[in-house]
């Protein structure tokens, strides 16, 4: 009897334990797939005071991770490419500016930084919220699809983070 309870037990247990096997595999590849950066941003209105509401477009082979990725790729848009002028909306210049020379070394420097902030659950979940609006998803191909995701920004509390990292110049800081 007590081996029949077993036998119920694990035949219950291992379809979840798979399951759950399968998802990391997704929530890791989605992650490879988000480390290539490879997404577009653009600009939807202007946020509440300090904040910019962007729709992002992510490519995975799983919409619903996809739509957990583009709130990084929303992040890292406003801190690495800016954000481009849309009729009405006006554009951002990155908060990190492409770099050059001396600055390659700092960027080095960063990149610890930056690989902590946006790692799952990282430092970058403050600064970003998805909005009320549906996902819209759609199949590129056989194995994978398009995510716009809209999602709202907090610009100058993310500015101010990076400020105090010794990433960015603060604004008062002389010319």
């Amino acid at each position: 009897m007590r081996i029949k309870n077993l036998l119920w037990v694990a035949l219950l247990v291992l379809p979840l334990a798979a399951g759950a096997q399968q998802h990391r595999r997704k929530v890791r590849k989605a992650d490879a797939e988000t480390r290539e950066w490879k997404y577009e941003i653009t600009p939807v209105s202007v946020g509440a005071k300090g904040s910019v509401v962007v729709a992002v477009w992510s490519d995975s082979s799983n919409p619903v991770v996809a739509g957990e990725q583009a709130k990084k790729n929303a992040v890292h848009g406003v801190i690495f490419k800016g954000i481009p002028a849309n009729g009405s909306v006006p554009g951002k210049r990155p908060l990190v500016p492409a770099s050059t020379g001396d600055e390659q070394q700092q960027q080095q420097r960063q990149a610890e930084y930056f690989d902590r902030f946006f790692e799952d659950g990282g430092a970058y979940m403050r600064f970003v919220t998805l909005t009320s609006e549906k996902q819209q998803v759609t199949r590129v191909d056989k194995r994978k699809y398009r995510v716009g995701v809209v999602v709202v920004v907090s610009y100058d509390e993310l500015r101010r983070e990076l400020e105090n990292q010794g990433i960015v110049r603060k604004l008062d800081a002389g010319f």
